[in-house]
């Protein structure tokens, strides 16, 4: 029996490394926008198999009934798998259950940083921070962080970043 992480999480959870959540409103928010497209798709269905009385027409209301169930389900766990963390020269972002991603972006290739909000976003008091790097492949953004957690943190990376490309 070992003490670490498996030999499979090894790469996604660095040692001495305290990962912060994003908040559950985040979930709240994607389940909110996915109702409301898939409601009323499931009411034309249902009104549809009730008006034409062929119980061939119940199928596809239950497949999309059954795969809202499924992106409910599949919503949460990846809002559960979004961090981040800070360390001494550079920011993690984690995220993903089934396909796994770790970015880690050097506060000294930090060009911007952007923080944003849409009408959702504002609804449920959630923003989303993104860094922009010279690389685009390595740009990363953290959703669903409450906004004076999104301010501190982009004022914080900025101050980093102008930090560490002085020292260039």
């Amino acid at each position: 029996m070992t003490d670490g992480p498996t030999r499979a999480s090894a790469p996604f959870d660095p040692t001495d490394v305290t990962w912060t959540p994003v908040s559950p409103r985040l979930a709240r928010a994607r389940l909110t926008v996915m109702a409301v497209w898939l409601v009323p798709v499931l009411a034309v269905l249902a009104l549809l198999a009730v008006v034409i009385p062929q119980p061939w027409l119940w199928l596809p209301f239950g497949i999309v009934a059954a795969l809202t169930l499924w992106g409910a389900l599949l919503v949460r766990r990846q809002v559960g798998a979004l961090a981040y963390a800070e360390r001494a020269d550079d920011l993690l972002v984690r995220r993903g259950i089934l396909f796994r991603s770790l970015v880690v972006v050097p506060y000294g290739r930090m060009q911007y940083v952007d923080v944003t909000a849409g009408p959702v976003a504002r609804a449920f008091k959630i923003a989303s921070v993104q860094l922009h790097t010279a690389s685009p492949q390595t740009t990363a953004s953290i959703e669903g962080l409450p906004p004076a957690e999104a301010a501190r943190l982009r004022d914080r990376l900025a101050s980093r970043g102008e930090a560490r490309l002085a020292g260039l």
